[in-house]
């Protein structure tokens, strides 16, 4: 990917949540001026956090792409913005300026971004939202006002339009049944080429009986934007609660999305609010019981919890969906799926949830086809999976990035990332119906793309390198090294299954060749002089290619790469790599040293998320979370995926680490501990 680098100035590094409670990310300085939101997700919707009071910044819908904007290629699309509401108390709509003494907070453990603020001498306020993790289009927004003195409250939800979609309509209606009053606020609207109708919906939730709620009144604005809202008394001492629940959903996840939008809603508010909180808090235990815990090190504890809970909001079980370098947190990227995926996140989700990383496998699988194209109009064979990716999985990257037609590496990523699954799984049926496929075809495309020049010349020239300030570059240690795996584990799955494997793809793996420098260290590509390096290259032979296996060379690989990699302006991935290979080698010094270079001058207040580059400000940077995760899993936790599944290895863990223990790891779920040596 390319890379936009944006500095910000020192004194924005400051009032980061309390780094003492493992599982909450809180801050009692909401500056605007100076706020990154926090995402909630359920890898299905994103809602993104806002500094003003009942605000959420943006509402995400994954697997929604469009053509508008940026590069001539699909974009991730804002979906409704269906939980922003305002409050009126005795005629006053409240305001950021005028509230006081406000906090917010983010329960990972249970996946509910929480809210307190006082309101003069009149109310205190709480409101948490929550992306229902049971329900994967739904979402619930839950107030309490409890009041200082008697006043009168008026609540509205607001439904507005994002500026991209077009031919906006708006629905209100009442479903009126002897138990129960319905009140659906509704929009749909076309994405910007008419592609998509994108349909959103809500309702309010009340405390009262039926028969004693309050009435309802909607009202239209404008065709962008409309309401419904309700008043109320509350007495002094009194804490009066309601809520709203609303789902999103768009005609790429149904045939009929306005009426399965108004269905879903109608739904959760049958539920009721306590059995929504309930399931949903369930679905995220269950996913809680594959964890890491450090004791010693209470900050990098809150940390490491924070990414995992990152990934696992932005990827989701039954689905054909992978994440996105910036995951739900936003349109980063597009929205576009890359190696981020298949080589740096889906690895940490594949060891701890391989039900969740099954989904990412299928998203290739499904696009299978398209890849074949893919290779056939570039003159190869086989499949060749696209640069970026998005919703057909034809080639997405704009044409100004030479990654999209020269960044070959990401077919043998894509290749490898469905070997590890049949590897952790030791799935043999999906390995025939699903994996195999993707290796043959994949094989395939190496078998085609090498230029045979003669025994142990069998070059891949002109690529983009995974180090992508390397471009049209020949024989790049990473792409090469990266075939040569693709060819032998299609070569194993072939042995495996019982089925014939070509008896070219060995004879090609074992001549691609690997280049050394005069000193011994790996070279980077055959014109690489030394220069500075924007990603890990060569070192990832050494993890998870495991082409470099010598610690003398692994040494030596990273004494001379970790000098080339500038401190601003590069991704926060690589520092992870380093961090793994140093702790596997028994380096603790340099293992943790790197472990923290990795993410530490990536983070923004107020809760700590990180921006893809130093001094960078777009977090999520959930590419660079899989990074660190794996630096802790399968560095200091010693992890391994091996063709007989997970197996642990030798390390090291940081100096004042009293423990590391790794729970509900792989299908059987099992602990792995790390004690100091």
């Amino acid at each position: 990917m390319l890379r936009l680098l944006i500095l910000l100035p020192a004194c924005l590094f400051f009032s980061f949540s309390n780094a003492q409670d493992p599982w909450k990310l809180s801050t009692s300085s909401v500056d605007p001026n100076n706020y990154y939101g926090v995402t909630v997700a359920n890898g299905m919707i994103g809602i993104v956090s806002s500094p003003e009071p009942f605000k959420v910044k943006d509402v995400v819908l994954a697997g929604a792409y469009d053509l508008y904007g940026r590069g001539r290629v699909s974009n991730f699309l804002k979906s409704f913005n269906l939980l922003n509401m305002y409050l009126e108390v005795d005629g006053k709509r409240l305001a950021g300026k005028d509230v006081s003494n406000m906090k917010q907070e983010l329960d990972m453990q249970s996946a509910g971004f929480s809210s307190w603020f006082d309101y003069g001498d009149k109310a205190s306020v709480t409101y948490t939202y929550y992306s229902l993790r049971h329900l994967p289009y739904s979402v619930l927004m839950d107030v309490s006002i409890t009041a200082k003195k008697d006043i009168n409250i008026t609540g509205a939800s607001v439904m507005e339009a994002p500026d991209a979609l077009r031919d906006v309509e708006n629905y209100y209606n009442e479903i009126d049944r002897p138990h129960v009053v319905i009140s659906l606020l509704t929009s749909q609207a076309k994405s910007p080429t008419g592609k998509l109708l994108m349909c959103a919906s809500n309702t309010f939730l009340f405390s009262e009986p039926h028969g004693a709620e309050p009435r309802v009144i909607h009202e239209m604005w404008d065709n962008n934007m409309h309401l419904m809202k309700f008043s109320r008394k509350i007495k002094a001492g009194e804490t009066y609660r309601f809520s709203i629940a609303g789902s999103s959903i768009t005609s790429a996840h149904h045939d009929d999305p306005l009426n399965e939008a108004e269905r879903s809603t109608i739904y959760a508010k049958l539920e009721g609010r306590e059995r929504l909180i309930s399931f949903h808090k369930k679905a995220w235990n269950d996913l809680w019981k594959s964890d890491i815990e450090i004791e010693g090190d209470a900050q990098s504890q809150q940390d490491i919890h924070s990414m995992l809970y990152h990934l696992y909001s932005f990827s989701r079980e039954g689905t054909a969906l992978s994440p996105s370098p910036m995951g739900l947190s936003g349109l980063g990227y597009n929205g576009h799926v890359f190696w981020d995926t298949d080589l740096w996140m889906y690895p940490a989700v594949l060891v701890l949830h391989p039900e969740i990383a099954k989904s990412m496998v299928e998203y290739r699988f499904q696009r299978l086809e398209a890849a074949r194209r893919n290779a056939f109009s570039k003159g190869f064979k086989g499949a060749m999976f696209p640069w970026e990716s998005a919703g057909t999985g034809v080639e997405e990257t704009p044409v100004w990035a030479l990654s999209g037609p020269f960044e070959h590496h990401i077919t043998a990523c894509v290749a490898i990332a469905a070997w590890n699954y049949y590897c952790v799984t030791q799935d043999k049926n999906w390995l025939r119906e699903k994996g195999w496929p993707i290796l043959q075809a994949t094989a395939e495309f190496w078998s085609s793309r090498v230029e045979r020049n003669g025994p142990g010349k069998y070059d891949i020239k002109n690529v983009v390198a995974a180090d992508e300030w390397a471009e049209n570059v020949d024989n790049n240690a990473f792409t090469n090294a990266a075939a040569k795996l693709n060819l032998q584990v299609a070569a194993d799955a072939a042995k495996i299954l019982g089925v014939a494997a070509d008896p070219d793809w060995l004879q090609v793996a074992a001549n691609i060749p690997i280049l050394k420098m005069d000193n011994g260290v790996t070279r980077e590509h055959a014109s690489y002089n030394g220069e500075g390096i924007k990603q890990a290259d060569v070192n990832l032979l050494s993890y998870p290619l495991k082409t470099i296996t010598r610690t003398e060379e692994i040494r030596a690989d990273l004494e001379y790469y970790e000098t080339r990699v500038p401190d601003e302006g590069t991704p926060a991935m690589t520092q992870g790599i380093f961090a793994l290979l140093y702790a596997r080698i028994g380096d603790k010094q340099k293992s943790f040293k790197w472990f923290k270079e990795a993410y530490e001058p990536n983070l923004l207040p107020p809760f700590r998320v990180i921006a893809e580059t130093k001094g960078g400000t777009n977090p999520y940077f959930a590419t660079g979370a899989g990074g660190v995760l794996q630096s802790v899993l399968m560095g200091f936790g010693g992890l391994d995926i091996t063709p007989k599944g997970i197996v642990q290895v030798k390390s090291v863990l940081p100096e004042g680490w009293k423990k590391l223990t790794l729970k509900g790891v792989g299908p059987e779920k099992k602990t792995f501990q790390v004690s100091p040596k």
